[in-house]
């Protein structure tokens, strides 16, 4: 048994492509021992079905009283992590707590609710795909898909969902870009957190004045009907949560899946004629090359051993999707490769890329459902389109919690129909 891991790796703030630092951790085991900014010493856990267990584990909490560095008051004010691990909402909540919170919200994720959404997805994606083109048209034929597509479908959506008016949605894609960003300094961090905390609080005064057929008017109206059920710190936790998870996931899985179908133009050939699925190109993404790359933070409420290596009471773990999607020991030998027709695994986990146990991703549904049309109308309009720089010459994001490129320049081509 390993109980004394090798030699830390060090969690690059700045971000980068995670697949090469991943094959090399996967190599030495599928737990690794890291440094996180600030000198924090946590844990990552990196293999398909080492990740899956330790999800589902009983003895692992979701809850910061758990985090023994932050409890004993050595964690510095402005650490870039900290709101992952201080916001109060469903994730980080445990047990009765979080069935509470995640009763409040589940209505509104539905699979009937997210089919009822389908119509204002479909009509949304037609006019942010017509402000691409208009965009294309000033700019030389060349436009950024993640500002003008794939950035504001998810945004709207969660928006309207929300009750957020849109002039607060580009703000809040700001800020929530901020607080997932690893390397960006204890002042700043601060600042967006203050901001994005005062924003949201004057989305939820908004609603309360003028109460809506909307998800923050419900939970406005559970606060003020029993304060048990939900307190003021929550409401403003929950609605941050959801407007983070609600756009960045959709908005990484979009950018990742135009450049995955645009580097493998076999495989979009393939699903434009039919013989594979959108839902099968949004899978196989998911898998390839996860929205969210390491997600923070579980803590074992007692040493625990996940695959031959110890990792005590308290620490702070990791949940390394990017590294599971690509796990060889489950996926393959080719599990680096991208691979639309790749068959679903015996026991339908295809990929832990949107979680698993009870902290599974609410909004999964409605993501997927957002993705699908997003890229079948995408490519149907323009099917010739193709980045307007090579992979290497864009620039990642500044984060090695969420998994993309900051920008995406595109060609068009000549759209049809």
């Amino acid at each position: 048994m390993d109980t004394s891991p090798r030699t830390p790796h060090r969690m690059d703030p700045a971000g980068g492509c995670p697949h090469a630092d991943n094959a090399r951790l996967l190599e030495r085991g599928a737990v690794a021992a890291v440094v996180l900014p600030g000198e924090v010493h946590g844990m990552a856990v990196l293999g398909h079905e080492a990740l899956r267990d330790f999800l589902a584990h009983p003895e692992v909490a979701k809850d910061a009283a758990h985090f023994t560095a932050l409890r004993e008051g050595r964690i510095a004010p402005g650490w870039p992590l900290a709101t992952f691990a201080t916001v109060r909402g469903m994730t980080t909540a445990d047990g009765d707590d979080h069935r509470r919170l995640r009763s409040l919200v589940s209505k509104a994720f539905t699979m009937r609710r997210v089919e009822e959404l389908r119509p204002r997805v479909e009509e949304l994606t037609a006019e942010l795909l017509d402000d691409l083109a208009r965009a294309a048209g000033r700019d030389g034929g060349v436009a950024d898909l993640r500002r003008h597509f794939a950035m504001p479908l998810p945004m709207a959506v969660i928006g309207e969902l929300l009750g957020v008016d849109a002039e607060h949605r580009e703000r809040l894609h700001h800020l929530s870009n901020q607080v997932v960003a690893t390397d960006i300094g204890p002042e700043k961090a601060l600042a967006a957190n203050r901001e994005l905390i005062a924003v949201l609080t004057a989305v939820a005064a908004a609603r309360g004045e003028r109460p809506g057929d909307d998800l923050t008017s419900a939970l406005i109206a559970a606060r003020d009907e029993d304060g048990d059920r939900l307190g003021q710190e929550e409401l403003i936790g929950t609605l941050m949560l959801m407007i983070i998870a609600g756009h960045e996931t959709t908005l990484n899985l979009l950018t990742n899946a135009v450049r995955a179908l645009c580097g493998h133009r076999d495989q979009l050939r393939m699903v434009l004629g039919g013989e594979v699925s959108w839902a099968d190109v949004v899978e196989e993404t998911l898998r390839w090359d996860a929205p969210v790359s390491y997600f923070p933070f579980r803590y074992p409420v007692r040493d625990l051993t996940v695959d031959g290596t110890v990792i005590p009471r308290g620490t702070p773990v990791l949940a390394g999707y990017s590294a599971a999607g690509r796990d060889r020991a489950v996926h393959g030998p080719d599990a680096d490769r991208f691979d639309v027709t790749r068959p679903g695994r015996p026991d339908a986990v295809r990929h832990l890329s949107l979680g698993h146990g009870a902290h599974f991703c609410l909004g999964a549904p409605l993501a997927r459902m957002e993705a699908t049309i997003a890229l079948e109308r995408l490519f149907a309009r323009f099917p010739d389109l193709e980045p307007a720089l090579p992979e290497t010459g864009l620039v990642r994001d500044a984060s090695f919690v969420g998994n993309s490129v900051r920008a995406l320049p595109v060609r068009l081509g000549a759209p049809r129909g």
